[in-house]
């Protein structure tokens, strides 16, 4: 009877890859091979950065000393006590802190696509999921339960103590949610990074090996072509752009502003509208009816200017499975162009891959 109550309340839905069975085996690998790993994951914008920290040695140095001065703290057992008030697990006594033993928490780290609102502000959303182990009914460690934040941690500790306890089968907002269903594809990864079996009866987020190879080929630049211009390219002019984009992402000698010229280049080759930052609805109407050959209206309220029109042209656009995106100028413009809505996914995978930078509006 015993071993069964060890079940109740755990984190570990056999069905869900986010379960204690799978996130322990990632922690064993980490903890015997690699305490920290970089790698990159289809789908995922940028690397993915997995690591193994302990309490207090993670944060025994000159700057994590400090941190935990500034954060109000005597030492890295009293921040830990603080962070497992907000996930309910019983604190650390004084007699257990002079016993100097180690906590370890995996902090993975990476973007996602912004929420509807988000987008308004930024183009990715960083993800923080600080994992800690725990027992539930249980002398042994048998559960786990997480923090989450999407901000940037440019002070450690204070990162940690305004993170808030994720219920992954509750979020929150539109952010969380994002974030959780990324991080189910982020844990499928990490376990294909260290050849770990997930157990078939898993749901796994995809069907596919997500380890991504950071070399990019020429194929990767075709399908690239043809995405972005809607199958509008005739075949010998896919292979003529293709290589030309291929042959400058190689070009060790080329500088970056030689690069994105290529990248230029090519966009006025296809349908695109590149244009100052400011616009009027009348300019976007115009110019996203020649890109589409056809005429292109769409509602929006009076005194609606620049990018405060981005959710009404996608959503008029939505209605023909189409999305405006833009290559990223770094300047004060936009290279608009219009794709398939189904496509996008893909194109920002390839985006990523080919450093040919596409960003959501």
């Amino acid at each position: 009877m015993g071993f069964f109550s060890n079940l109740f309340n755990r984190n570990n839905d056999p069905k869900s890859i986010i379960s204690f069975d799978v996130i322990d085996s990632i922690y064993s690998h980490l903890h015997h091979e690699s305490n920290s790993i970089e790698f990159k994951v289809k789908g995922i914008h940028d690397t993915v950065t997995v690591n193994l920290y302990s309490v207090p040695s993670s944060l025994d140095h000159e700057e994590g000393r400090a941190e935990i001065k500034k954060a109000g703290f005597n030492n890295a057992y009293e921040v830990l006590n603080e962070l497992y008030k907000k996930l309910n697990i019983g604190g650390l006594s004084e007699e257990a802190m002079q016993d100097d033993l180690q906590y370890d928490f995996i902090h993975i780290q990476f973007y996602s696509r912004p929420s509807e609102e988000m987008k308004k502000h930024f183009t990715s959303v960083i993800n923080n999921f600080m994992i800690f182990f725990c027992c539930t009914n249980s002398l042994e460690i048998n559960d786990f339960r997480m923090l989450y934040s999407s901000s940037h941690f440019f002070d450690y500790v204070k990162g940690l103590l305004d993170s808030e306890y994720l219920d992954f089968k509750n979020p929150q907002n539109e952010t969380e949610e994002i974030g959780v269903k990324d991080f189910k594809k982020v844990l499928q990864a990490i376990s294909q990074y260290f050849n770990i079996e997930i157990p078939s009866d898993v749901e796994l987020p995809s069907s596919e090996n997500l380890l991504l190879d950071d070399k990019a080929a020429v194929e990767d630049f075709e399908e690239f072509v043809k995405l972005v211009s809607r199958n509008s390219i005739e075949e010998n002019d896919v292979k003529k752009y293709s290589e030309k984009l291929f042959e400058s992402f190689n070009a060790e000698t080329k500088t970056y502003y030689e690069t994105t010229e290529d990248h230029f280049s090519f966009f006025e080759e296809i349908n695109t509208w590149h244009s100052d930052w400011k616009f009027d609805p009348e300019d976007a109407e115009y110019f996203i009816s020649e890109m589409l050959g056809e005429d292109f209206k769409f509602d929006y309220p009076e005194e609606t200017y620049s990018h405060d029109l981005f959710p009404y042209i996608q959503s008029e656009l939505e209605k023909s499975n189409l999305e405006l995106l833009t290559y990223e100028t770094y300047g004060d413009s936009y290279l608009f162009f219009v794709v398939n809505k189904d496509e996008v996914e893909r194109i920002l995978e390839l985006s990523d891959r080919t450093k040919i930078e596409v960003t959501q509006l």
